[in-house]
């Protein structure tokens, strides 16, 4: 889903567009990089904006003038826009972290006339993105359609919807049944004063559903819609996607499944002086704009996603599990990759992807990896989001140090680590930015704190170790992860950036990455990422107390710290933790894994 775009196919879509453009009178159009149900990854027939701009991050947000094309894009991009978008006629648009309006609205209220039309695809604008779009423009007396999709006429082999199968998530593995999850939602509509729930969002349907597919790289969701009701559901999926032994496992549980077109019928169809309850942040402008207006709309976070943030005693044990298993995975790569290093065995940072990939492979219940390896080696590794192709990537030579940020999706669970790793010789000052982000982890997995804290205020504790040498980051430090769902999942965000909302707060049971990092342009870059799951650590006349349970396993290169910098309190967290990984960790591997996982656990 990332390959390049050449240079001169992106300039002739961007003309192409324009024309259209030209033709039916539209002054601007934006094409935000988001599909009907507002995912992160996106099936590719709702990549336009990588089509038309040749920039192949996973965010960024076109906007096309007669005179003008830009992508917006936050700080883990720019690299990355900087190397693909010259010759293209498209803009970078720096994004700053912590603006609290999104600027290329701004950025449109400022530079089309009034009068002008703005269009935007209301199916794949998100209801808060569509107020505040509206607001801005015609405050201006800029005119916004949201009923056309320029994609349609510009894009001929445009790809069509994806069509991999739904499959049930079965026990052992999903440990609450279905018709209890349903129930479980009912009661939260209820306590909402809602008859009905719409829910868009694949992770959330899958959860509900106790159903996984493979229609977006990397996550294991299926595209569709549901409603729920007071006794029965519809799922809204592609036709041929449900076996039929699937569809009759639903119907004993009050579930139907209908076309996927008839998802914004069954809105427009709710009764008069119904309540539906949605979640804004969750459902586009294009969906809402289907519900009659004499039907009453209830807004709240979708109770999916707190429900499935807080993972149960079983799921718990099955990614315990999961853990160790990823753990002989990463153990069998790096004691191949040293091997090889040192025989002088030519590696690239392709070859890393392909090494580390087989290894989580031959690790039971494995499904795909739950995103693209990042394998960045010095200069590359400065680049949060970077991405290894055929026609550009490094070969693993020289001196300096080598990232690695990778995750499996298994049916017992999702993982996500990145590991920094010396390659020939190394400075004094890789070893400081190394010990200063390990401060930043460990500072962050140690910390406890009030139940219900939200999330966003913890952030300060991963970073102030990196503040103090007059370092930082520009992204969060912290997301939520699923079970053998998404990588990146709510309620929880541990970053500055987030708005500090009472939906955030940390809640037992929630599983968050820590991943402070350093990165120095055009010469190194490192994260150190654990995931840890909120554990109770006690009750005192102030309140319930959290902690966090470190579920990653796999050693911190010593070789890379430099140990005059860590306190005692540290140098014996990082012992103790290394100690737990070899021994949780060493009865899944033998012969040279288990020989490097020795090595490499040794106290400090």
């Amino acid at each position: 889903m990332n390959d390049h775009i050449a240079i001169p196919d992106a300039a002739r879509r961007i003309e192409s567009l324009r024309g259209q453009m030209a033709r039916d009178g539209f002054a601007a159009v934006l094409i935000p990089s988001v599909d009907p149900h507002l995912s992160e990854y996106l099936p590719e027939h709702w990549q336009g904006r990588q089509w038309l701009s040749g920039f192949t991050g996973s965010v960024g947000t076109l906007v096309v003038t007669a005179d003008f094309a830009g992508v917006w894009v936050d700080s883990r991009y720019w690299t990355q826009a900087e190397a693909q978008l010259p010759g293209t006629g498209v803009q970078l648009m720096k994004m700053m972290g912590g603006q609290q309006t999104a600027p290329h609205v701004d950025w449109l209220a400022e530079h089309v006339p009034a009068n002008g039309v703005v269009v935007v695809d209301g199916a794949v604008l998100g209801v808060a993105a569509a107020r505040a779009l509206s607001d801005a423009l015609s405050a201006r007396g800029i005119v916004l359609r949201t009923d056309v999709d320029l994609l349609d006429a510009v894009w001929p082999a445009r790809p069509d919807l994806p069509d991999a199968p739904v499959y049930e998530h079965a026990a052992p593995h999903a440990s609450v049944a279905r018709a209890d999850k349903l129930a479980q939602i009912r009661e939260a509509m209820r306590a909402k004063g809602a008859q009905w729930h719409f829910v868009s969002t694949l992770d959330d349907l899958a959860w509900i559903f106790n159903l996984r597919g493979g229609d977006v790289s990397y996550n294991p969701v299926f595209v569709a819609h549901a409603l729920i009701g007071p006794d029965d559901a519809t799922i809204f999926v592609g036709d041929g996607k449900m076996p039929e032994a699937l569809k009759a496992s639903l119907a004993k549980d009050g579930v139907r499944v209908a076309a996927y077109a008839d998802a914004p019928k069954a809105l427009a169809a709710l009764a008069s002086g119904a309540t539906l309850l949605i979640d804004p942040r969750r459902i586009t402008h294009g969906l809402l704009e289907q519900v009659p207006s004499t039907v009453k709309i209830v807004e709240a976070v979708n109770p999916s996603t707190f429900a499935k943030s807080r993972k149960t005693a079983a799921e718990a044990e099955h990614i315990r599990a999961t853990m160790e298993q990823d753990g002989a995975a990463l153990a069998e790569f790096f004691a191949w990759f040293e091997s090889a290093l040192a025989s002088g065995e030519r590696i690239t940072e392709l070859t890393i992807d392909e090494k580390l990939t087989a290894a989580r492979a031959r690790r039971p219940g494995f499904v795909t990896l739950s995103f693209g390896t990042i394998a960045g080696f010095n200069a590359n590794g400065a680049m949060p989001h970077y991405r290894a192709t055929d026609e550009s990537h490094s070969v693993i030579e020289g001196n300096g140090l080598l990232l690695i940020d990778s995750g499996g999706q298994y049916l017992s669970g999702t993982t996500d680590i990145t590991r920094v790793v010396p390659v020939g010789e190394i400075t004094a000052e890789h070893k400081r930015d190394f010990t200063v982000v390990l401060k930043g982890t460990m500072a962050l997995s140690r910390a406890r704190f009030p139940r219900g804290i939200r999330s966003p205020m913890l952030d300060s504790t991963a970073r102030a170790p990196i503040w103090e040498v007059g370092a930082d980051y520009g992204h969060g430090t912290g997301h939520g992860v699923g079970y053998f769902l998404n990588v990146h999942e709510g309620p929880q965000v541990i970053s500055h950036y987030a708005p500090a909302e009472s939906w955030t707060a940390m809640e037992e049971g929630m599983i968050t990455s820590i991943e402070p990092g350093i990165y120095r342009p055009g010469k190194w870059g490192i994260r150190i990422e654990n995931l840890v799951m909120n554990q109770a650590a006690g009750k005192t006349e102030f309140g319930d107390f959290l902690s966090f349970e470190t579920l990653t396993l796999c050693p911190i290169d010593t070789r890379c710290i430099d140990v005059s910098l860590l306190r005692d309190d540290e140098r014996a967290w990082l012992n103790a933790y290394h100690e737990t990984v070899r021994t949780r960790v060493s009865p899944h591997v033998s012969g040279d894994a288990k020989a490097w996982l020795e090595a490499r656990t040794k106290a400090i």
